[in-house]
Parts: structure tokens; C-alpha cells; sequence
């Protein structure tokens, strides 16, 4: 059992605990899992912020715009997903890690002769 990092709120906990505890991460993971614990808990207050301010704001020329909470929430929600799919966790079915397209041969100079 990985001890949950300072700091990480409600929803940062619990995931945390949710993949730590199951699953043997190297140094690396555990970087980008605290980097996903504390995007999905920025994720929770943007939501409050969303709840408590709307959906729009009023900008200086008096255009009603979106809030820049949605705006920040929907890119924090794709960080996110990246995030977790970088994680290659393993799917709760078969306990295979996700799958991702064939491996990339390896780069080479455009036009030479390998």
C-alpha cells in the first residue's frame, strides 16, 4: 500500500488509492499518477466554480463569453484523459495493459539508404 501523497483533495485521493494500491508503478508512473490525481482534483473545483459563477462571464466590450473556468475545465479534463491513458493501466476484464497501435519502427533520415 502506497501512502497518498500531501496535499491531493477528495477525488485526488481516492484515486491515488484506487491505482496505487493495486498496482506495482515504477517512479515514473507514480509521477504522472500524482500529476492525474491533482489535475481531476483542480477538475473538482473548476466544477464548483462552474456551479457557483456559470456557465458565462461578461467581457470588457459587454459580449457575454464563456467563463474561463469552462475553458480551463475542458482542458484540464483532456490532460486528464491523457494522463490516465499514458498510465497503460490494465483493463479490469482481462488484466491486459490497454492496448495502443503497432510499435513505430525506428527513425531514420528521409532519403538515405538504411
Amino acid at each position: 500500500m502506497h501512502e497518498v501523497p500531501e496535499g491531493l483533495a477528495e477525488s485526488g485521493r481516492r484515486l491515488w488509492s484506487s491505482v496505487a494500491d493495486r498496482f506495482e508503478l515504477e517512479v515514473h508512473e507514480q509521477l504522472l499518477l500524482l500529476q492525474a490525481c491533482r489535475s481531476v482534483d483542480l477538475l473538482d473545483r473548476l466544477a464548483a466554480q462552474a456551479a457557483a459563477g456559470g456557465l458565462t462571464v461578461t467581457n470588457a466590450k459587454g459580449d457575454e463569453v464563456t467563463a474561463p473556468w469552462i475553458t480551463e475545465h475542458r482542458q484540464q479534463s483532456q490532460n486528464y484523459a491523457r494522463m490516465l491513458a499514458s498510465l497503460r493501466l490494465p483493463d479490469d476484464e482481462d488484466e491486459r495493459p490497454q492496448r495502443r497501435g503497432a510499435a513505430r519502427r525506428s527513425y531514420g533520415i528521409r532519403g538515405s539508404v538504411a
